[in-house]
């Protein structure tokens, strides 16, 4: 069969296009080869062993459960499959996975139809609907999502500077024929994200790593790219890469015509991958007319050459830690290292590691006290080497500000960050939440992560992280509309359900939060039964003693296992329960704890809303001395 079709989605093989309605949805190479494993063997288990063997061959790097995990979640994504209660893809725990939407042959309906399940199929389109309101949602969120793709250019380009043009790297194809290879080629298209970003920034902004990267694999031209997108230049580009030597081609195309400005071709070794990002950079920069500075004319013309296998290393800790898991850390931390242990003076090995120690702790690697300090250590010396790298000036504020709580030179970093890359999504979201809004600054703090989310439209922790923003500068209705936003973008992003779960416990809208952190729950793997009996005991404590009912279940759950990504189960969120129960000096005793063990949380202090009746506390008070928070804006 080459075209599968179920509910109103269909999966053309040759074309390798997932498209829902006639229209097309993105769906990156892995999730979709995966999905047509599963389509071809529907009804039947298809095991996990069988999908490593089928998807990543023998020799798969990095960490193989997460990637089969991330793939199914990217393909519930797609089909808007709620996992707590999948209609077409279910989990067999312990074994595998099994689709089991009824599958119409391709000579049976119109391309564009869309096929109703048995129950639905005689009732009227309002009727159908209403008897499965997943479906309402998921007709609602559609033509939310079609409006949104209309409008998005306009407001993207109302909303950069004039005379700004923007700019998206879609993924570099792997032509080496070893899918093994596809790291080089992703290694590729971030490096010259970032080389692009730092060019001139006043006359040319470039979409981030995970929003670009959405587009691998995609069958859409580069006109719907671009409109989805609202930027006026895509670049394309492949990598052929055999042992040391490497071939690079690269093409510029403007959106408005589908004119082909620019194109180019490389054939060195891997010692000057380096030099082709460069020349790559410099082609763009003269076919547009940027007006380079001094200092990145100098920079371009002195591409160093560096040692293949510390690159081969660097590039392997990139993708391991664009991961974002507990494993994806170790890996690229370990793969850091050994790119320095060749090559001691390798600048963007040391940034990289920075990186990877500074957000560890929130993975669970290790703690903050002891990651931190290396952390700051990595970026000091990327800094020494190379004083233009913005990820590492970012990770330097980073650490300065939840080590040592030095607010200025904090500052002075991210400053320079953004001066260095005004592109960079991540310099933009770590100076809203990690120095504007622990000090009250939230309108700047909001303006700052706007930007980012316009950098990087589709990346879910700015989306989420968005909606954080807006809580702590007291916008709640803002902040529910951006969690449920998010939602819309993946309904299976943990995190965003448990923060959503948070904001409704803070208004009081217990039986809200309870839905949520189920949901939270239920995605981050709990067994069912487990999750139904949190949820039973919350409801029943409501019930019987309300407020205070709900909090002291919290605390019990608090110091159980498993919980859920930013459950209340550290000394901050303890904190936060005993502040909700009135218990004022236990609440300062926890965040006497959290202070010392420096959990990032801490730089949160003078925000969080459940210690507005701490701050009257001479202990608080104290506390946010020693934090350096005094200045914090009063509630």
């Amino acid at each position: 069969m080459d075209v599968f079709r179920f509910e109103s989605f269909e999966v053309d093989r040759d074309a390798f296009e997932l498209r829902r309605a006639g229209r097309p949805v993105a769906i990156e190479r892995i999730p979709m080869e995966l999905l047509l494993l599963l389509l071809e063997r529907r009804g039947q288990l298809v095991t996990r062993q069988e999908i490593l063997d089928r998807i990543w061959g023998k020799n798969v790097f990095g960490d193989v459960d997460n990637n089969i995990n991330t793939a199914v979640r990217k393909i519930r994504v797609a089909l808007r499959d709620n996992p707590a209660s999948p209609r077409l893809l279910h989990t067999i725990p312990g074994k595998g996975y099994r689709i089991s939407a009824p599958v119409v042959d391709s000579a049976a309906v119109p391309a564009s139809a869309e096929v109703m399940p048995a129950p639905l199929a005689n009732l009227p389109p309002a009727a159908a609907a209403s008897r499965n309101p997943w479906r309402l949602r998921a007709l609602i969120a559609l033509a939310l999502v079609a409006v949104a793709l209309f409008v998005r250019p306009y407001l993207m380009r109302g909303a950069a500077s004039p005379g700004k043009a923007m700019i998206v790297v879609l993924p570099f194809q792997n032509l080496s024929g070893d899918t093994q290879q596809d790291y080089f080629a992703d290694g590729m298209t971030e490096e010259m994200i970032a080389q692009l970003g730092s060019l001139d920034p006043r006359h040319l902004g470039v979409i981030a790593r995970t929003s670009a990267m959405l587009y691998k694999g995609t069958r859409k031209t580069s006109a719907q790219i671009a409109q989805e997108l609202g930027v006026d230049l895509l670049l394309e580009g492949s990598v052929r890469r055999s042992n040391d030597r490497v071939r690079v081609t690269a093409q510029l195309i403007e959106a408005r015509d589908q004119t082909h400005l620019w194109a180019d071709s490389y054939d060195r070794d891997v010692s000057d991958i380096l030099k082709v990002q460069s020349d790559v950079a410099r082609g763009i920069a003269g076919k547009i007319q940027l007006a380079l500075s001094q200092q990145v004319r100098e920079s371009l013309a002195g591409a160093p050459k560096v040692d293949p296998a510390a690159y081969e290393d660097f590039l392997q800790g990139l993708h391991a830690y664009n991961i974002r898991t507990h494993a994806g850390f170790e890996h690229a931390i370990a793969a850091f290292n050994r790119a320095i242990e060749k090559d001691p003076n390798y600048a963007d090995a040391y940034a990289g590691l920075a990186n990877a120690y500074m957000l560890a702790p929130i993975f669970g690697v290790s703690t903050t006290v002891e990651l931190l300090p290396k952390a700051l250590e990595a970026a000091t010396r990327a800094i020494t080497l190379n004083d233009n790298l913005a990820e590492a000036h970012t990770a330097l504020a980073f650490s300065k500000s939840h080590l040592d709580y030095d607010w200025p030179t904090a500052e002075r970093e991210y400053r320079r960050g953004l001066e260095l890359n005004p592109s960079s999504a991540q310099v933009h979201l770590f100076y809203s939440n990690g120095y504007l809004s622990p000090f009250g600054r939230h309108d700047e703090a909001i303006a700052e992560i706007k930007i980012a989310a316009e950098l990087d439209p589709y990346s879910l922790p700015i989306q989420s992280f968005l909606g954080r923003t807006y809580a702590w500068a007291g916008r709640y209705d803002q902040a529910l509309a951006q969690y449920q936003k998010a939602n819309d973008l993946d309904p299976n992003f943990a995190v965003n359900h448990e923060r959503l779960a948070h904001l409704y416990a803070d208004l009081g809208r217990f039986s809200e939060a309870i839905a949520e952190e189920s949901r939270a729950r239920a995605l981050t793997g709990e067994d069912t039964q487990v999750v139904r009996s949190h949820e039973e005991a919350l409801s029943n404590a409501v019930t019987a003693h309300g407020s205070a009912g709900y909090w002291r279940t919290q605390l019990e759950f608090a110091t159980a296992r498993p919980n859920p990504p930013e459950a209340y189960d550290d000394a901050f969120g303890i904190a936060i329960i005993y502040a909700r129960l009135g218990e004022k000096q236990k609440a300062i005793d926890s965040l006497e704890s959290t202070y010392a063990e420096r959990t990032v949380a801490m730089t949160e202090v003078g925000i969080e809303p459940a210690f507005d009746t701490l701050r009257s506390e001479p202990r608080f008070q104290a506390l946010l001395r020693r934090v350096g928070l005094e200045r914090e804006i009063q509630h």
